[in-house]
């Protein structure tokens, strides 16, 4: 199949079990480096519209509401659903590469092209018509280059999913985890808790029956606190925020820009405002923990700061865990909090207020973590998360190269 699909509407029917169901991509999760924690929409639904799934190779454009942000779909997204607020680009790979198709069109040359061709006033829309015309650049051995650029970016990103995967199994073979607790966040039943355990924090869902047993799983694996393996805690201090020009400030970043596959600074904080404490400051290595939104939402959950955040200003809504001992080694951490469902409905448990929850941060140290992996394994799962990382930026890298040496071919008119 080739050309330009738009999958139509459809109608949303979510189950719970991975069984019955495709990881469903939005107009905003297609640029999600973790794409795990996505919603499943029923088989019968794929079913009834083959074009909801999409296949690697292909292009991803966002047609409704923010138009023009761009994925390349690769083997993490191939056989995924996929929202109709989403255009597919499906190229013939005998008359255009698909890589370099996907430079072309997240170029600034291309992206011009595809958001002119929007229409609405309150929530625009694009259609393949729009764009069936659009004409694509023909630059000679460039193509090839950047279309083998794309495709290791693309090897590199998923690469990186993988040993996220085998650092998170790791740690759940060693202390005995199931890989999941419950198929939602918070689960509304009934439990008990002795006196004690309600003199700090006295609501249900503290005390729920799956974080009641996150909570047993890791004193079976001879958890201690947080703080007592030597994690330090960060919080950005909320201050009146003054935004400037790039080299007049500090690059800033939300708790959604950390998720994005592409890290960049969403502004540039000025730097009068920090504190010279450096609290602020997100460090190579650290854990970053969404801490406030809608508990299912993005609220507890993590992201491995790789050297691209390294200095970044970090918004008051994250929170940043550094190791300080090596017994406890900062990829280590990140798996169990972030890579296992046990750590992720402890961070959630600790979720306070009733609008908007936030994780306290004093919460968060208290959570325990298992010492029953050997120092030799701990570090085995450091290796692989600080792997991961270092792959995520080889990719961003790759993707930037390419899209670099379209535009620079376009500009010196190449043939």
């Amino acid at each position: 199949m080739t050309g330009l699909v738009n999958a139509g509407r459809i109608t949303r029917l979510w189950v719970d079990d991975p069984g019955h169901g495709f990881r469903f991509l939005t107009s905003s999760s297609i640029l999600d480096a973790d794409l795990d924690n996505v919603s499943l929409i029923a088989k019968s639904v794929a079913r009834s519209n083959p074009s909801l799934l999409i296949e690697k190779n292909w292009t991803l454009i966002t047609r409704s509401g923010t138009i023009g942000r761009m994925a390349y779909s690769t083997d993490v997204t191939h056989g995924l659903a996929c929202s109709e607020d989403v255009l597919r680009v499906i190229p013939d790979s005998n008359r255009v590469k698909p890589g370099y198709l996907f430079a072309y069109l997240s170029s600034k040359f291309g992206v011009p092209l595809v958001v002119s061709g929007t229409y609405g006033s309150i929530i625009t829309h694009l259609e393949p018509g729009h764009i069936s015309e659009l004409l694509v650049p023909r630059i000679g051995p460039v193509e090839e280059e950047a279309h083998d650029l794309i495709e290791s970016s693309a090897k590199a990103h998923s690469e990186s999913v993988v040993l996220r995967k085998q650092a998170g199994n790791l740690v759940n073979q060693i202390c005995d985890f199931p890989e999941k607790l419950a198929v939602s966040a918070r689960v509304f039943a009934y439990s008990q808790a002795i006196s004690t355990q309600v003199l700090k924090r006295l609501d249900a869902t503290f005390h729920n029956p799956i974080a009641q047993e996150a909570e047993a799983l890791t004193n079976a694996a001879n958890g201690i606190s947080l703080t007592a393996a030597g994690v330090s805690g960060f919080e950005s201090n909320r201050l009146k925020q003054i935004f400037v020009e790039e080299g007049y400030g500090t690059p800033f970043i939300t708790s959604g820009g950390v998720f994005s596959k592409t890290i960049t600074p969403e502004r540039y904080l000025r730097n009068q405002l920090l504190g010279e404490d450096e609290s602020w400051r997100i460090n190579e290595y650290d854990s970053l923990i969404a801490r406030s939104g809608q508990v299912g939402g993005i609220i507890g959950r993590g992201v491995w700061a790789d050297s691209r955040l390294d200095g970044f200003a970090a918004s008051p809504h994250i929170l940043r865990l550094r190791p300080t001992n090596q017994d406890f080694p900062p990829g280590y951490v990140y798996a169990f909090l972030c890579l296992t469902d046990v750590g992720y409905q402890l961070l959630v448990r600790t979720a306070a207020g009733s609008s908007i929850p936030f994780l306290p941060l004093d919460d968060v140290l208290e959570i325990k973590i298992p010492t029953k992996p050997s120092l030799r394994q701990r570090q085995e799962i450091d290796s692989l998360v600080k792997r991961s990382g270092e792959l995520r930026k080889q990719s961003q890298k790759l993707e930037m190269q390419a899209v670099a040496l379209v535009e620079s071919a376009i500009e010196g008119g190449a043939r």
